[in-house]
């Protein structure tokens, strides 16, 4: 898609975000199995369910921009999904393999911040209030997301995968 406006920028910005939180929906469910611990697999159940509001919330942007749903190759948030798995692959199930999924879920989460915001700014710019405000609330979900993991790790998960890691020497 050729790119000639600031309408068909955000376009390509929401399209590239549903490929995203479509791929998202996939990969939560394996971050939250490979969890060790039970507030790690439960923040990553909760946001499984807020994910698919977001890819519903997406497809009420389409419908607003009078677009068809359809996807775009989000090459990042592949890049990003795969970083998660092989950290699951080489780290056995521990602490310490927690404090990596945090990691790489808190890069997720970073990379949505930045593309909703700048998805929601356009909408703004567009004078597309209600694109705008549906924007603003999946953002609001990703900064609650991001802050919930970044608690656990702060709070307990990081310092459990230094014991850990200490223990195993």
């Amino acid at each position: 898609m050729k790119i000639e406006n600031m309408q068909d920028l955000l376009l390509d910005q929401i399209k590239d975000l549903y490929d995203a939180e479509q791929r998202l929906v996939k990969a939560l469910p394996d971050m939250a199995e490979a969890a060790n611990s039970p507030e790690l697999r439960q923040a990553f159940e909760t946001h499984l369910q807020e994910t698919m509001g977001h890819v519903n919330r997406l497809e009420r942007v389409f419908s607003s921009l009078g677009e068809v749903a359809k996807a775009q190759t989000c090459p990042a948030m592949k890049g990003l999904i795969d970083e998660g798995k092989e950290i699951v692959s080489h780290i056995e199930e521990s602490p310490l393999r927690d404090a990596g999924i945090i990691a790489a879920a808190n890069r997720v989460e970073h990379y949505e911040m930045a593309a909703y915001g700048s998805a929601r700014k356009f909408a703004q710019t567009l004078g597309l209030e209600n694109v705008a405000a549906l924007l603003e609330e999946t953002l609001e979900e990703e900064k609650q997301a991001d802050a919930i993991l970044t608690r656990l790790a702060e709070r307990s998960i990081n310092e459990r995968a230094m014991q850990t890691s200490r223990a195993a020497k």
